[in-house]
C-alpha cells in the first residue's frame, strides 16, 4: 500500500482481492473509463478506496442484473457514480466533438443534415459533438466518408510524425464504449498502423468498410470478425488479412481484454 499525503493508495492485486474480480477485469473496465487510477513513475496503478467502491457497485451489477461492461459504465454515469469524458488538450479522444463541430460549420450544415445522411440521431451527433459521447469505429469511419476525409484527422495526425513514438507519446482515440485506438505512426506513411485495445464484449459497433487492405495480429486475447457475413474467431497468435471494401465488423467475445496489432493500407481508414 503506498500514501501520498493523507490518502492510502492500493495496487491492483489489494484491490483484486478486495473487490473480488480479476486483475485483467479491472484493466478492461479502466478502458471503458469506470476507473481512473493514479500512476506512479514506473507506470504502476494505484487505486483509492473509491476506486474499490466502484468496482463493487460494477461486480453486482455484472452479477445480479447481467450487465455488461458498456452498460455498467453507461448506467453508473447516469448515476452520475463515474465521470462523463471531459475535454483535455493533451487527449486526441476529446478533441474529436470540436473537430466534428468545425467540419460541419465550415461546410454549412446542420445537425439534422449531418445525422440523416450518416444514419446517427440528432442527439447522439449532438453529444458526439460537445464530448459527452464517443462514437463507435463504425460510426466515425461514415462520419469521415461524409466529411471526404478520414479518421486520422480525428487523431489530430495531420503533422509529420516520428521515426520512433513511444507509448507515452502514441495518439489515442477513444471509439466508443471499450475500443481504444492508439495510432503507432503517421505522416507521410503508406501504412496505417494502430494497437486496438478492445474490452469483453465491446467492438466496432455497425458494420463498416472503405478503401485498401488491412492485416491484424492478435496479441492478447480474443476476436470474432465478420467479413462479408462470414464469421471468424481469432485467439492470441492468429493473424488475418482482408480486403477493407468488404463490410466487417468485430468484437470482443471473451471475459478479458484484447489487444490487436491492426494495419490499414493505404491510410484512408
Amino acid at each position: 500500500m503506498h500514501k501520498r499525503g493523507c490518502n492510502a493508495y492500493l495496487k491492483i492485486g489489494d484491490v483484486a482481492r478486495m473487490a473480488g474480480i480479476s486483475p485483467s477485469v479491472i484493466r478492461s473496465w479502466e478502458n471503458l473509463g469506470l476507473t481512473r487510477p493514479q500512476r506512479t513513475r514506473s507506470k504502476y496503478r494505484l487505486y483509492t478506496a473509491e476506486d474499490v467502491k466502484l468496482l463493487k457497485r460494477a461486480r453486482f451489477l455484472r452479477r445480479v442484473r447481467g450487465l455488461n461492461a458498456p452498460a455498467i459504465v453507461q448506467l453508473l454515469k447516469r448515476e452520475g457514480s463515474v465521470r462523463a469524458i471531459k475535454a483535455n488538450g493533451s487527449n486526441a479522444s476529446a478533441a474529436v466533438g470540436k473537430k466534428l463541430r468545425r467540419l460541419r460549420l465550415q461546410r454549412g450544415l446542420s445537425l439534422a443534415q449531418v445525422a440523416d445522411s450518416v444514419g446517427i440521431s440528432v442527439g447522439f451527433l449532438s453529444a458526439l459533438e460537445r464530448s459527452q459521447m464517443s462514437a463507435s469505429v463504425g460510426t466515425l469511419r461514415k462520419l469521415a466518408r461524409f466529411y471526404e476525409t478520414n479518421v486520422l484527422e480525428f487523431f489530430g495526425a495531420a503533422e509529420t510524425g516520428s521515426n520512433v513514438i513511444t507509448p507515452a507519446n502514441r495518439k489515442v482515440l477513444e471509439a466508443g464504449p471499450g475500443v481504444r485506438m492508439e495510432l503507432l505512426a503517421w505522416g507521410n506513411t503508406a501504412m496505417e498502423p494502430h494497437l486496438f485495445r478492445v474490452a469483453p464484449h465491446a467492438g466496432s459497433g455497425e458494420s463498416y468498410s472503405h478503401e485498401g487492405e488491412e492485416f491484424l495480429y492478435v496479441l492478447r486475447g480474443k476476436l470474432q470478425i465478420s467479413v462479408e457475413e462470414k464469421q471468424y474467431r481469432l485467439k492470441a497468435g492468429d493473424s488475418f488479412y482482408f480486403e477493407s471494401s468488404a463490410p466487417h465488423q468485430w468484437s470482443n467475445p471473451g471475459n478479458g481484454e484484447t489487444v490487436i496489432l491492426w494495419v490499414n493500407t493505404p491510410p484512408t481508414f
